[in-house]
């Protein structure tokens, strides 16, 4: 192992240049101090037209402010919370992708990369670090870039997998000591436990999880202590899994691939979480490439993917990314499960959302908002699930797809919708729902 020399961060960034394409490990990991010493160079007018990419990041992102225009574009892969408002007022940007496809546009050259800035363990006996809770698109960032930067923090987690990286990849070294940003998420609502109930009666003992963000998977969750078997491929977990972990419900037992192995890419949850993935060889935290391949996912057996929506249409459009033309996240890993769930043996594509808004508005609509976008299609869309119910619309004409979305959308919409949907598909529509009714 060569020698180690540490910089302050303020050194460090002397190496971007005005032009430069930089990546930030995302998540809970991203290298806060490297980005306050970049801002400084920015408000100093040393720095223009830098872009910055990354998946969503917890913390600040004071980069995507107004007063920065000119001089950081920041282009993500996934728009999180902090970048919403800068995202949606043209202050920062959104490129289109596939979560499995964000390692691809760095190895095949579609976007640029000069340096990476990451956060790592500090170096163990044999030469390597880890990359912790963000291995993501970060590894790929890593092995294009001109340059990579990283911040040895004792409080990064030493994960196992394609996190493990030798300390010869890395360019330039800090060393910062700074607790992870931790994510906590609310004690799910009523019509969230219902929404879990449903979910959990699909998924089966010897079942393979993926689950995207928020309160309704960890409803689901909180329903499965009676399960067995279960494993996890995931691009993400949280909290949630901890307890069915130490309870033995999750074991990775049943798995085909990675038997006795949690798979996952990037991590959002609080320290307890972090912890539990530190020196842990039951987890791997792999490049996006890998957990988020839908060929791969479908290796292993009773896949049950669940996300959620935004907006579903009576023929099983899923708009997750946008509420009409106002840009609100991204495509994430939502058709990469969902596609990778339907091809695995005995597998579940699931798409769970409340029936309606906090305002009372009908999340299931007779045709998507005007400019909504369109990530998991009709021909994608198996199960669907609201606090009403389940069904299955795999195999459905677009005439019974709308009878079985409309049957567990809220009481008060359905006349409405059905409505709509007699005037789209005809008098025939009341033979259809006669029939379905049966």
């Amino acid at each position: 192992m060569r020698e180690i020399k540490i910089v302050s961060p303020e050194e460090a960034v002397k190496v971007v240049k005005s032009g430069d394409h930089i990546h930030f490990s995302s998540v809970a990991a991203a290298p806060a101090c490297l980005i306050e010493a970049l801002l400084k160079r920015g408000e100093n007018g040393e720095l223009k037209d830098v872009h910055i990419h990354h998946l969503h990041t917890e913390g600040p992102a004071p980069y995507g402010e107004a007063r920065f225009e000119g001089i950081f574009q920041s282009d993500q892969f996934f728009v999180g919370g902090n970048l919403r408002k800068a995202t949606q007022a043209g202050f920062a940007d959104y490129i289109p992708v596939f979560l499995s496809e964000t390692q691809k546009l760095y190895r095949s050259g579609a976007l640029p990369i000069n340096v990476a800035m990451v956060q790592v363990s500090p170096p163990d006996k044999h030469g390597y670090v880890s990359l912790g809770t963000s291995v993501d698109a970060t590894l790929a960032a890593i092995e294009m870039a001109d340059t990579t930067i990283a911040i040895i923090n004792k409080h990064v987690p030493r994960a196992f997998g394609d996190a493990m990286i030798k300390t010869d990849m890395i360019d330039i070294w800090c060393q910062h000591d700074e607790l992870l940003e931790e994510a906590h998420f609310s004690t799910p609502s009523d019509v969230e436990v219902a929404i879990g109930k449903h979910c959990a009666a699909l998924i089966e003992d010897g079942a393979c999880l993926q689950m995207g963000i928020g309160a309704i998977p960890n409803a689901v969750l909180a329903q499965l202590g009676g399960h067995k078997n279960l494993g996890i491929h995931t691009e993400m977990f949280a909290d949630g899994v901890l307890p069915l972990v130490e309870s033995g419900v999750i074991n990775g037992m049943a798995k085909t691939i990675d038997k006795g192995k949690m798979v996952s890419t990037f991590l959002m949850g609080s320290q307890k979480v972090y912890d539990f993935i530190d020196d842990n060889p039951g987890v791997l935290m792999m490049d996006v490439g890998y957990t988020n391949d839908p060929f791969i996912i479908s290796k292993n057996d009773k896949v049950t993917a669940i996300n959620s929506a935004l907006q579903v249409d009576i023929t099983g459009q899923v708009c997750a990314d946008s509420l009409g033309t106002t840009h609100y996240s991204g495509v994430g890993g939502q058709v990469d499960f969902i596609y990778g769930a339907s091809l695995s043996r005995g597998g579940k594509a699931i798409i769970a959302m409340p029936a309606v808004t906090n305002k009372g508005m009908s999340k299931i609509a007779a045709t998507l908002n005007l400019g909504a976008g369109v990530v998991t299609t009709r021909a994608h869309m198996h199960y669907f699930v609201t606090e009403f119910g389940a069904v299955d619309l795999y195999g459905k004409t677009l005439q019974e797809r709308a009878r079985a979305i409309i049957s567990i959308a809220a009481p008060q919409h359905r006349e409405e919708l059905d409505r709509a949907a007699h005037e789209r598909f005809g008098s025939h529509h009341a033979y259809i729902k006669m029939r379905c009714a049966k």
